[in-house]
């Protein structure tokens, strides 16, 4: 007696898809690639000459129009700005250009008002130029405005004077910068042992501040650099 096998249903051909969605979707793929790869590089020349216009508008406005002309190359102003800069740099440095700025000093510290904002600002600028600061070397994050909440900043120095004084712990004083704006933000004064120092450095975390998060640098904990034999290569 023989059983008879069980017919297998034959292949259904499987439904393609139409050939105008597929052609659209290729289009819209090659479009968004060329986005992802114009954006970037386009919106950094825009900034840039955004910048460098901002610039010359500022150093025409103080040359006289036949030293500067309206043709001139994008850019221009800048170079001037950085050759003014470094002449005054060199200025200084020589013992008239010393002499003329004590003088300038001495005649600004007679001011109620301006002695103030100059000599916070002066303070400021010598502070995180200094080549021995730290200011602006470490992020750092830290629990704000609650617990449970974690913000990011970044460590301008040790606090000190009466603030310190007046604190029982260690304090530290952090920068607490907006998104996407990192120029504006918060002086905070936070005891050392409630930061955790992130391995980071400024730049990537700056990179996230500025794109909300958007931009997040890859952990440096997870790739470490590897250590080098005597010829200076990586083993």
């Amino acid at each position: 007696m023989t059983t008879e096998q069980p017919q297998t249903p034959p292949d259904q051909p499987q439904e393609r898809e139409p050939f105008h969605l597929s052609v659209f979707a290729k289009i819209r793929g090659y479009f968004l690639a060329g986005i992802l790869v114009t954006a970037p590089i386009s919106i950094t020349l825009y900034l840039t000459w955004v910048f460098l216009k901002f610039i010359d508008s500022k150093v025409s406005a103080i040359i006289p129009a036949h030293y500067y002309p309206e043709t001139a190359v994008p850019g221009l102003g800048l170079i001037i700005a950085v050759a003014f800069f470094i002449t005054i740099g060199w200025f200084a440095r020589n013992f008239m250009g010393r002499v003329v700025i004590n003088i300038s000093e001495y005649i600004v510290d007679r001011m109620p008002v301006i002695r103030t904002l100059y000599g916070a600002t002066k303070q400021v600028f010598e502070t995180v130029m200094g080549a021995q600061s730290q200011a602006f070397r470490e992020a750092v994050m830290f629990q704000y405005p609650r617990p449970g909440i974690w913000a990011m900043g970044f460590v301008t120095g040790t606090t000190k004077g009466e603030v310190q004084r007046l604190t029982d712990d260690e304090v530290v004083n952090v920068f607490l910068p907006t998104t996407p704006n990192p120029t504006s933000g918060f002086l905070l004064f936070i005891p050392r042992k409630d930061l955790i120092f992130l391995e980071m450095n400024v730049e990537d975390a700056i990179k996230m501040i500025v794109s909300g998060g958007i931009i997040t640098p890859s952990d440096p904990t997870l790739n470490p650099p590897q250590p080098k034999n005597g010829n200076g290569k990586k083993k």
